[in-house]
């Protein structure tokens, strides 16, 4: 009997152990059960989350668009803007056109090009007569100084000058006197001359009261009476000559030295308007059955009268000269051209 217990014992032994090591394991695994409450809350959460995140996306696509057609509102309403305001300028400067061409008289001649606009006006004041041009410059490099033969201390006319270089308008330069050197006669120019953005001689302040003027790079009449070279330079000159005296500044007189306040004689003027055109007057004189010439003084008057912004007295006398389209335009006192130092010019 005892021997049979045994033996049964025995036998169950292997699937009792195997009892109790699944026991365990089911102990085990239930310790090991995940919560799954707080997990279905979370996504709960996060999918509420992410439907907040998708109505924010589509609100933010909505404002992006709503602020695109605003934007494209807006730039439309600049460009109608931006457009009228040219319009608006453009006929501001039809008007002033039009103005300074009431002022100036009926044009005797003309020339237009893509390098530039000439128009050319008689003046026939009580006592004297002349011709003014009026340029508009497209392109700046048609407007040159240039020397006499191309060559420092030489002499020419101004109608030489022109058909040397092919200009179609000319009007004679600067200051200058004669000397004899080396047995020859050198002509010497007065201040400062500049050709191409270079002064042409060593800056020369001498005597102090001598102006210069011309245009810089844009084709802007630009003018100053400079002291020393660094005063030159911040006028950024690209062509321009010297002479006494500065007329108009800012559109108003200049004061005259005493001595050059009330002769009349034969003028020689460049100056602008406020819209940057230039004008260029030669006026005769010395010649009583045909023009006596101006003062100085009467002359700021007559410009201001023009409308003319800034002026600039040039060589006058015999000197005065003005070339166009292959014609001296005015009676030189001399009875014919007085060679001069430099010109300037405008091509066609």
């Amino acid at each position: 009997m005892y021997r049979i217990n045994y033996l049964f014992a025995f036998l169950a032994a292997p699937f009792l152990a195997l009892f109790l090591v699944c026991l365990g394991f089911v102990e085990d695994s239930i310790k090991l059960e995940f919560p799954i409450a707080p997990l279905e809350e979370g996504a709960a959460m996060l999918q509420q989350e992410t439907n907040i995140l998708k109505q924010s996306i589509v609100d933010l696509g909505l404002l992006a668009r709503m602020q695109e057609d605003t934007f494209s509102e807006q730039y439309e309403s600049l460009s109608a803007l931006s457009e009228k305001s040219v319009s608006h300028r453009k006929l501001s400067d039809d008007i002033y056109e039009q103005k300074i061409l009431d002022m100036l008289g009926p044009t005797v001649s003309a020339h237009i090009s893509d390098n530039n606009e000439i128009k050319i006006f008689k003046l026939a004041e009580l006592g004297y007569r002349g011709f003014i041009a009026k340029v508009k410059l497209f392109q700046p490099k048609s407007f040159k100084v240039v020397l006499a033969q191309n060559t420092l201390g030489k002499l020419e006319t101004t109608s030489e000058a022109a058909k040397r270089t092919g200009a179609i308008l000319a009007i004679n330069g600067g200051g200058f006197y004669t000397e004899v050197r080396n047995g020859e006669t050198y002509a010497q120019m007065i201040g400062n001359t500049v050709i191409g953005g270079k002064l042409v001689e060593p800056f020369n302040g001498y005597p102090g009261d001598l102006f210069f003027a011309g245009i810089n790079k844009k084709g802007q009449v630009i003018g100053g009476v400079p002291q020393t070279e660094k005063e030159l330079t911040a006028l950024k000159p690209y062509q321009g000559v010297s002479f006494i005296p500065v007329l108009l500044k800012d559109g108003k007189k200049v004061e005259i030295p005493e001595d050059w306040k009330t002769t009349n004689q034969p003028r020689t003027i460049i100056g602008k308007y406020a819209n940057d055109d230039l004008i260029m007057i030669v006026i005769d004189g010395r010649q009583g059955d045909w023009s006596v010439g101006v003062t100085l003084e009467h002359l700021q008057d007559k410009l201001l009268e023009l409308g003319v912004k800034e002026a600039y007295n040039l060589d006058g006398g015999g000197s005065s000269a003005m070339y166009f389209n292959g014609v001296v335009l005015n009676r030189p006192s001399d009875g014919k051209e007085r060679p001069v130092v430099n010109n300037i010019v405008v091509l066609p």
